[in-house]
C-alpha cells in the first residue's frame, strides 16, 4: 500500500503518505533525518487538539512556546514513534480548511507548516536551499534556522536544526523516508533535474507515479528530497467524493488486480465521518 492523507482533494501542501511495512526494521533518530513533521492549525485550538489526541491515546509532548517565531507548538508521536507537531499560528486563518472533514473547520488542520531537518553541518544544506532551490533565510535563531519559499499557502517553510554532535540516523520504521517539493509542470521539473544534476547530487530519472511525476536526490546532509509535479493530481481516476474509498492501481498493474487484492491486508476504512 501507498496510503495518502490530506485534504478533501489531496492538494499539494497537505499530503502525508505512509508505507505500511509489517516486520520492518525500526529506524534510529539522528542527524541526516527529518526531525519533525509539522502541521498548521489556527491560534487557540491546541487545547482542542490536545484533548482530541489524548482521546485516541496519542503520546503527547510538552507544549512549547517558540517566542522567536511567534508560535505555540504541540508535539506528539505517531504510533511508530515519528515526531510530529501541531503549530498554532495566525497565518492559519489565511488557508481554507476542509469544510466537510471530521474536524470542525474552526479547528481543522490547514496543511503543512514545515519540516525540520536535523543536520550535523548546516552550511552545505543551507547553500542548497538558498542558492539552488531559491529559498531565503527568514530567521536565524541558532540552533534553529528557518527558510521560506516564495509564494503563499501551506508547506513553504523549512527549519534546519543544527546538531553537531549527534550520530547519524538510520532509515526504517518510524523515520521519514523523504520530503517532497512541488513544481508546476514537466518542463519545470526537467529544468530542476538539469540544475541538480550539475551539482553531482545523483538525481534520478523521472519516475511515473500516476498522480504526479517525480525526481529524487539526497541533499548534502543525506535527507532524500523529491520534486514532484502538481498535475495530474489525485482526481485523475476518482471524483473528489470517491477519493480514498477503493484500491487504485496504475494501468500496468490493473491486469493483476485479483492477484494483488488477494495478498494485500484488509483495510478498515471509516465510512462515516463524525465531526468533533
Amino acid at each position: 500500500y501507498h496510503l495518502y492523507y490530506g485534504d478533501e482533494q489531496g492538494r499539494p501542501g497537505t499530503i502525508l503518505t505512509f508505507f505500511p511495512w509489517p516486520g520492518g526494521r525500526r529506524g534510529r533518530r539522528g542527524a541526516g533525518q527529518v526531525g519533525a513533521v509539522s502541521f498548521l492549525v489556527p491560534e487557540g485550538t491546541l487545547d482542542y487538539w490536545a484533548a482530541r489526541l489524548e482521546g485516541f491515546d496519542v503520546t503527547l509532548g510538552d507544549r512549547q512556546l517558540r517566542l522567536d517565531f511567534d508560535e505555540e507548538v504541540l508535539p506528539f508521536l505517531d504510533p511508530d514513534g515519528m515526531q510530529m507537531e501541531l503549530i498554532a499560528h495566525p497565518h492559519a486563518e489565511e488557508v481554507a480548511p476542509w469544510e466537510g472533514g471530521p474536524v470542525a473547520p474552526a479547528n481543522a488542520i490547514r496543511g503543512f507548516h514545515s519540516v525540520t531537518l536535523w543536520e550535523n553541518d548546516p552550511e552545505p544544506t543551507t547553500a542548497l536551499l538558498t542558492e539552488t532551490l531559491g529559498m531565503h533565510l527568514s530567521a536565524d535563531k541558532g540552533p534553529r534556522y528557518r527558510f521560506r519559499a516564495d509564494g503563499d499557502g501551506p508547506g513553504i517553510l523549512v527549519d534546519l536544526y543544527h546538531l553537531p554532535d549527534w550520530e547519524r540516523g538510520v532509515d526504517g520504521v518510524g523515520a521519514v523516508h523523504h520530503v517532497a517539493w512541488r513544481t508546476p509542470d514537466d518542463v519545470t521539473q526537467q529544468a530542476w533535474r538539469q540544475e541538480i544534476a550539475e551539482l553531482d547530487l545523483h538525481v534520478t530519472q523521472v519516475v511515473e507515479r500516476q498522480y504526479f511525476r517525480s525526481i529524487y536526490f539526497r541533499e548534502p546532509g543525506g535527507i532524500l528530497f523529491e520534486i514532484a509535479t502538481d498535475p495530474p493530481g489525485f482526481t485523475l481516476d476518482e471524483s473528489p467524493d470517491e477519493l480514498g474509498t477503493g484500491l487504485r492501481l496504475p494501468p500496468w498493474l490493473e491486469p493483476r488486480r485479483s492477484e494483488i487484492e488477494m495478498v494485500l491486508p484488509q483495510l478498515d476504512l471509516p465510512r462515516v465521518l463524525v465531526r468533533a
